[in-house]
């Protein structure tokens, strides 16, 4: 496969320069061009000669990576809908708000996990995407909006069922784009052998677990028995990362009708989260056209104020993108021509 210049590491342009008989310190000015601006398209590279900017575009994909669409919802979220190298389509969403600005990460063309309420796994697995493509993700955003000050790997896809590229990311993006591992958190549905990876790096990344249930029984009715793993296990491999890289976790639960809303499920909720020192990130279900239905008002605040009663630490999600499905659990591969509307 061709790689991918937005990956290439300067050893690597070193090469590039030496074999086509390129002066040495060029390397250093496309490295300059990847790692400081964000830029992943030669022809933007306006100190290069043009036999540089041509030789790259046939070496390397550069880029791989174009916004096919984007759409925007109230509070300026914007959407993007990306087609890749090979026509597939990913979306990412960017997040301004008054004190940050947010990029909201895919890490696969679709969902293996098919959690049943969630719009992004609807159609399965098509493929893991590369780190040059995860990388583009990050400069695409850059270049459109800014150097964002957070990371979230909350796309579409189970970032820790493609943890090798992921890691390659997650890495590149410290060692050569200068992002605090603080500032950069990594969501998963609780899939145990890729957490025990995600531990292994040993950085101060963020890790957002997608509990969504205090109970076994629970949450096997929202997601299904292929990769789900039990709630204790789950939590201990949450544990052991907390432990590696000395950050506390966050239990995300959303709430749904009827399912995960009761005040026992509050309290067996807030009693997980505060024996384990986490933190609980309460997302009112955005619906997806589906059979599942968010709470009425009074209800999530009610079980907000009982799971806070038990001693945990509690933020409710604030809800941003909705009316253009970004939000949470909206996002899916929508297509190679269009984003489809769910409003």
């Amino acid at each position: 496969m061709t790689p991918f210049l937005a990956a290439s590491e300067l050893a690597g342009l070193q090469d590039f320069c030496q074999r086509h008989n390129f002066p040495s310190f060029r390397a250093r000015q496309i490295a300059s061009w990847l790692y400081e601006h964000c830029v992943t398209d030669p022809e933007d590279m306006k100190n290069l000669p043009a036999a540089i900017r041509s030789a790259l575009k046939e070496e390397f994909l550069a880029p791989g990576t174009v916004i096919a669409e984007n759409s925007k919802s109230s509070g300026e979220v914007e959407k993007l809908l990306l087609r890749l190298f090979d026509g597939e389509c990913i979306e990412m969403v960017i997040i301004p708000s008054e004190k940050r600005l947010t990029f909201c990460l895919s890490t696969q063309v679709g969902c293996p996990v098919g959690c049943y309420f969630c719009a992004s796994g609807r159609n399965g697995l098509t493929r893991n995407l590369s780190a040059g493509e995860m990388l583009e993700e990050f400069c695409i955003g850059t270049r459109r909006a800014g150097r964002p000050d957070n990371l979230v790997f909350m796309g579409i896809g189970e970032g820790l069922l493609n943890f090798e590229q992921l890691a390659v990311t997650l890495n590149t993006l410290v060692d050569k784009f200068t992002f605090s591992p603080r500032r950069i958190t990594v969501s998963t549905s609780g899939f145990v052998p890729g957490m025990e990876k995600f531990a292994s790096l040993k950085r101060e990344f963020n890790l957002a677990v997608s509990l969504h249930a205090p109970d076994d029984e629970t949450r096997s009715k929202l997601i299904p028995p292929k990769l789900r793993y039990p709630v204790a296990e789950v939590l201990r491999a949450a544990d052991r990362i907390a432990e590696a890289n000395n950050r506390q976790y966050t239990l995300e639960y959303t709430l749904i009708e009827g399912i995960n809303d009761s005040p026992s499920h509050a309290e067996k909720l807030g009693k997980l989260a505060f024996s384990h020192h986490a933190k609980i990130n309460l997302i009112p279900y955005n619906e997806t056209g589906g059979p599942f239905r968010r709470p009425q008002p009074e209800v999530i605040d009610r079980f907000e104020k009982t799971a806070a009663d038990t001693g945990a630490r509690i933020t409710r999600r604030i809800e941003r993108g909705a009316k253009g499905t970004a939000a949470c659990g909206q996002l899916r591969a929508a297509g190679n021509k269009k984003i489809q509307e769910n409003n």
